[in-house]
């Protein structure tokens, strides 16, 4: 990914580098990189515990929704590799058609244009398991993420977000593969792929057997990740 390509280039040019988790550190050593390196947590954990308290006493989403925690599955599609594909766009509006809650589903413009291209735009708004709503702002989604049942996405951030302490949300990852291992590794995410059979048999096991998350902390950190940065700063000359 061209992620990856600026990622390489940046933290080879750095003396510094903070990285969010011990796996993350292990790369950079095995890239040999000259900078000196510090495992700092991850910023996104203290943006969601610092952010939702806020959101859930100025968003007004789940109103505007006639929505009650537990009771929707939230989804996310936006991919390039998924959603620029008509098999797989197709698969996934079977999948959320056929999920075990009804899903509720902002849609990103990329995804709206190929479901359009693709002649999927009237099975989508018209599914009745699925509800399309206009894409929404940070504290709305932190709100819908965290009274959701589960989560069923493409994206990286949301399955980072998904393992924080003031959400902890079972997060199914729709794509063959992911840079968040540490997430499949503690239990939060699994990762499902695309194929609509397979995904759907995912979730009903999940529904009926688990319903829950790991007892465990976020891979992710804390929420102390921008406390440690600015040490790390201050005590290293930087600041």
């Amino acid at each position: 990914m061209p992620e990856e390509y600026n990622r390489r280039v940046t933290d080879h040019l750095s003396s510094l580098l903070l990285a969010p988790t011990r796996n993350n550190a292990k790369t950079l050593r095995e890239e040999h990189v000259p900078g000196k390196i510090h495992v700092t947590g991850n910023t996104v954990i203290d943006a969601c515990l610092r952010n939702l308290p806020i959101a859930q006493k100025k968003s007004t989403i789940l109103q505007e929704q006639d929505l009650e925690k537990d009771s929707y599955a939230l989804a996310t599609i936006h991919r390039a590799e998924n959603v620029d594909d008509p098999k797989v766009l197709s698969n996934f509006i079977e999948i959320f058609e056929r999920s075990p809650l009804p899903v509720i589903l902002p849609l990103h413009p990329r995804t709206v244009k190929n479901c359009k291209k693709f002649g999927l735009w009237n099975h989508i708004v018209h599914g009745t398991n699925i509800g399309v709503i206009e894409p929404v702002g940070y504290w709305d989604f932190l709100v819908l993420m965290a009274n959701c049942g589960f989560i069923m996405t493409d994206s990286g951030g949301i399955q980072e977000e998904a393992t924080a302490p003031n959400i902890r949300k079972k997060c199914f990852v729709l794509r063959k593969s992911t840079e968040r291992q540490e997430a499949v590794d503690a239990g939060f995410a699994e990762l499902v792929g695309t194929d609509r059979k397979k995904v759907h048999r995912r979730v009903w096991d999940w529904i009926e057997n688990d319903w829950s998350v790991p007892n465990r902390k976020s891979p992710f950190g804390d929420g102390t990740a921008a406390e440690k940065t600015v040490e790390i700063l201050q005590t290293s000359g930087y600041c």
